[in-house]
């Protein structure tokens, strides 16, 4: 065959591609599941830390890997059908991003790979059997914010020295994460001689309410749980109630304290999330779970409002300033 006449033929049959190679190389592109219990307009950044991270291990979206996002928009009892859909669709390796949906993707399946963000100890929580050799299909990456949960109560007493009763804000929706951080408020808070109230919030509307009701309380500051959805997607809104009823608050994060929280102090939310994609990245190009240990990430981060302080005629130790990562002035 001459060969004008097989760059004919070929082309004759390139034509045919769109419906046999080409699907078939549709085929192979990877999918990954992306499940979280809050909205995605409200974890743009966290979504993005994560895409970051599968970039750096050569996926990118819409190029050579699909994402499925599976949003809960804080209705956490959606989560385990959200899961199973994506279990049904094979997907390639889930993102179990926050404590709940970790152990929703967990529970809906044993053989698809599961990397996880949390802000609680994974081994306590059961989703691993040990940080450093995890079995079975799950591993990911854990945030240090309940391990400097007991720390916010002492920064929040080294700032408020005359106050004896504090608030802890959780999300009863959220019992995991709940009860952990009341255990390790209250316990920080005796040592100090401090006294707990537990006040509860599930939904933006119910925020408002706990946080006007301190003042009847008596509660000189206000500790606000960490590693729950609502409170994480919605830390600017929390960081204005506070503003509003002059409630010295403590949190985590850069956007709770710009938006006119006191003081934020905990682990690296975007970090974690980076990390996950890295992990859900490494699977995706053979690695399994179980070669996989648990990172924890190690950045800590402290932001400090100093109009706030002023505002709520609060000193703040100079010590303090100089180890912030940010003063707001």
């Amino acid at each position: 065959m001459e060969r004008r006449e097989f760059l004919t033929l070929l082309g004759g049959a390139a034509a045919a591609w769109p419906l046999t190679a080409r699907a078939q190389q549709a085929d192979k592109v990877p999918v990954v599941g992306f499940l979280n219990s809050a909205s995605a307009n409200l974890y743009t950044k966290f979504a993005g830390a994560f895409r970051r991270g599968l970039n750096e291990m050569g996926f990118v979206e819409g190029q050579n890997v699909v994402i499925e996002y599976r949003w809960a928009d804080g209705q956490y009892d959606r989560l385990p059908e959200l899961a199973a859909d994506l279990v049904r669709r094979q997907v390639a390796v889930i993102a179990g991003a926050g404590t709940l949906a970790a152990l929703v993707a967990k529970a809906a399946t044993k053989t698809i790979p599961v990397v996880f963000t949390t802000a609680s100890d994974p081994v306590e929580l059961g989703l691993v059997d040990s940080l450093s050799k995890p079995s079975g299909n799950v591993t990911g990456s854990t945030q240090l914010n309940m391990e400097v949960a007991p720390k916010r109560v002492e920064l929040l007493h080294q700032l408020l020295p005359m106050t004896t009763s504090i608030a802890l804000l959780v999300n009863p929706a959220n019992p995991v994460t709940a009860e952990a951080q009341t255990r390790d408020v209250r316990a920080a808070a005796r040592t100090l001689g401090l006294q707990v109230h537990i006040v509860q919030a599930s939904t933006k509307t119910e925020v408002d309410k706990a946080i006007a009701g301190l003042a009847q309380l008596r509660a000189g500051g206000l500790v606000i749980a960490t590693g729950d959805a609502l409170f994480n997607s919605e830390s600017v809104y929390v960081a204005t109630v506070a503003v509003r009823y002059s409630v010295p608050a403590i949190y985590h994060g850069r956007d709770f304290v710009a938006a006119g929280g006191l003081l934020g102090y905990g682990g690296s939310l975007i970090e974690s999330y980076h990390i996950a994609g890295i992990y859900a990245g490494r699977i995706l190009r053979g690695e399994k779970p179980t070669d996989l240990p648990v990172q924890r990430s190690a950045k800590v981060e402290m932001y400090i409002n100093l109009k706030t302080a002023k505002a709520l005629g609060i000193t703040v130790p100079p010590g303090l300033v100089i180890a912030a990562d940010e003063v707001f002035e």
